[in-house]
């Protein structure tokens, strides 16, 4: 949820570009590390993430576990609708999915799709799988959905029955499919794909390509960002400053102005109805009950600053087909 939280892809392109990518890197540990710092006191349940990430040295601030509970809750509970709307029947691509444990605890709630797809920088990539093998928690999942002696692996992309991760650039496309492809993605599947804090670091061309590729490429799917947003006030800039003193530019945080300019982006690319909701709005509905549990857990003296930061986030969706599914119904 803070301004340095991503879950990030895209692969170097040249030398300049890699100097550029190693700050965006960089937030992918930072995301990670306040994940499994809320975990750690009880914000929200994940056997998993202990052993994809280590444990913080540093106390996370309450707003910024506050926050990270509002993002996680708020994406799985539109994965959810999707899969319920589908009936399972369908394939998720988490682009840039960082060290995410999303499809460990799908299966554990015996909510799989057919095939789970993540990618994210191949540095990243291999770094999660050498502790994907490492673990049997994480690597005996994968191996009982895939009963073939034959499983594909390589140091940048692991390929199993029902799961995949790729190292692959979300801004080369023809790449990025190819890989997808080798490992058996289904363009005739109701598809969703998932992004959180990845675009924001595209160009506006390049996150307007990758969501145009999305909505071509599938007959029925269906699209979830997480980001930043109102960044055009001084709160906004403060973020914007902060993580360019960590080398780290938001090159597309010109489509990040308003809730209107999100879902804009998203009807303009391809996509038929698009919807989105800043964090503070998603915050204030939930459960009253779940609201006092999380708030019982440590105390925060600085409501203004909660707020503050949760309006310069939000969540978008965008549905493309899927009438018979009724994709257009689901809304948070």
């Amino acid at each position: 949820m803070a301004s340095s939280s991503r879950e990030s892809s895209f692969s170097s392109c040249s030398s300049s570009c890699d100097l550029d990518d190693e700050g965006v890197r960089g937030t992918c540990e930072d995301a990670s590390l306040c994940k499994r710092f809320a975990v750690s006191i009880g914000y929200w349940h994940d056997p998993y993430i202990e052993h994809l990430v280590r444990q913080s040295k540093e106390r996370k601030a309450p707003e910024i576990n506050r926050g990270y509970f509002a993002r996680v809750h708020g994406v799985s509970q539109l994965i959810k609708a999707f899969l319920r709307k589908t009936e399972c029947h369908c394939q998720i691509l988490n682009l840039g999915a960082g060290m995410d444990t999303t499809f460990w605890k799908l299966k554990d709630e015996g909510l799989l799709p057919n095939k789970y797809f993540e990618v994210d920088f191949p540095m990243i990539v291999t770094r999660k799988l050498l502790t994907i093998k490492s673990k049997p928690l994480l690597f005996r999942p994968i191996m009982e959905l895939h009963p073939e002696d034959t499983l594909q692996m390589g140091n940048h992309m692991l390929d199993s029955k029902r799961y995949a991760i790729i190292g692959a650039d979300l801004r080369d496309l023809s790449e990025l499919e190819e890989k997808l492809k080798k490992c058996n993605m289904n363009t005739q599947l109701p598809t969703l794909l998932i992004t959180e804090c990845v675009l924001v670091y595209m160009t506006p061309e390049q996150s307007a390509n990758l969501l145009k590729w999305a909505a071509s490429s599938f007959e029925t799917a269906m699209f979830i960002n997480y980001e930043q947003v109102n960044m055009d006030d001084r709160f906004g800039q403060i973020m914007i400053e902060n993580l360019r003193r960590r080398s780290c530019d938001l090159a597309g945080v010109e489509t990040c102005k308003s809730l209107e300019s999100q879902k804009e982006r998203l009807l303009l690319n391809g996509w038929e109805t698009a919807s989105a909701v800043n964090m503070m709005e998603l915050y204030s509905g939930l459960p009253r009950a779940e609201v006092n549990r999380i708030e019982s857990l440590e105390f925060l003296d600085e409501m203004e600053l909660l707020e503050q930061l949760m309006r310069h986030y939000c969540l978008c969706w965008a549905t493309r087909g899927g009438q018979e599914l009724g994709l257009k119904e689901i809304t948070y």
